[in-house]
C-alpha cells in the first residue's frame, strides 16, 4: 500500500497545497519526539526536494531546537476528504529567519512569522490513509495571528525573549533573527 518516491512530483505538490494542515515531527538525539500541527497556509513547496513553510510564534519553539541540534524532519499531509492519502516528507531541516531566507518561493508572512523551517527532502512516502476520518472544514483558526497582532513586533520580541529561548529538554533555541542554517 505504501509508495516510495525520490523526490516530490507534480502530484505530491498538487496534494500538499490542498491540505488546509499538515504535521511537523522532529526530535533531538536525547529527549522527546515532538509532533506539530501546522495551518494559516504557511506551507510551499520550492521545488522536487525544498519545502518550507513559515513557522509562527508559538508557546514553545521545539522545532527550532530540534531541527539545530539534530536535523532530522518529517512532515505529513492526510487527506479528510472523499479521497484517501497520506504523504510523508523525510528530510533534514533547516532553520532560516523570515527577512532572509533566499528561498525562490513566495512565502506568506502573517502577524507572529518568527521563522522559516526548510526541509530538505530525502525521501517521500504515499500511503492509502484508508483509517483517516473524511471531515470537513469548517474555517481556519486565526487566533494564534489575531494574538500575534496584537502584541505587535515588541510584545512578540518580549514573549520569544521570555517563553522561546529553550526547549523542554533543556535545548537552546536561537532568537529567529539569530537563525543560522543546519545543514
Amino acid at each position: 500500500m505504501a509508495s516510495f518516491f525520490e523526490r516530490l512530483g507534480d502530484d505530491h505538490r498538487d496534494f500538499i497545497a490542498a491540505q488546509p494542515m499538515f504535521f511537523v515531527a522532529t526530535a533531538p538525539p536525547d529527549g522527546r519526539v515532538n509532533p506539530s500541527p501546522k495551518g494559516n497556509d504557511t506551507v510551499r513547496v520550492v521545488d522536487a526536494s525544498t519545502i518550507a513553510y513559515v513557522d509562527l510564534t508559538g508557546s514553545g519553539n521545539e522545532t527550532a531546537a530540534h531541527v539545530q541540534a539534530d536535523g532530522r524532519l518529517t512532515m505529513m499531509w492526510c487527506s479528510f476528504g472523499r479521497k484517501p492519502l497520506i504523504l510523508r516528507a523525510y528530510g533534514r531541516g533547516r532553520v532560516l529567519p523570515t527577512g532572509s531566507h533566499g528561498l525562490d518561493v513566495d512565502l506568506p508572512m502573517p502577524a507572529g512569522a518568527r521563522q522559516v523551517i526548510v526541509c530538505d527532502v530525502e525521501w517521500v512516502q504515499t500511503s492509502c490513509g484508508y483509517a483517516v476520518p473524511v471531515m470537513d472544514l469548517v474555517e481556519e483558526r486565526r487566533t494564534l495571528v489575531a494574538w500575534a497582532d496584537r502584541r505587535g513586533p515588541d510584545g512578540l520580541a518580549a514573549y520569544r525573549a521570555d517563553r522561546n529561548r529553550e526547549s523542554i529538554d533543556g535545548l537552546p533555541i536561537p532568537a529567529p533573527d539569530d537563525a543560522t542554517v543546519r545543514g
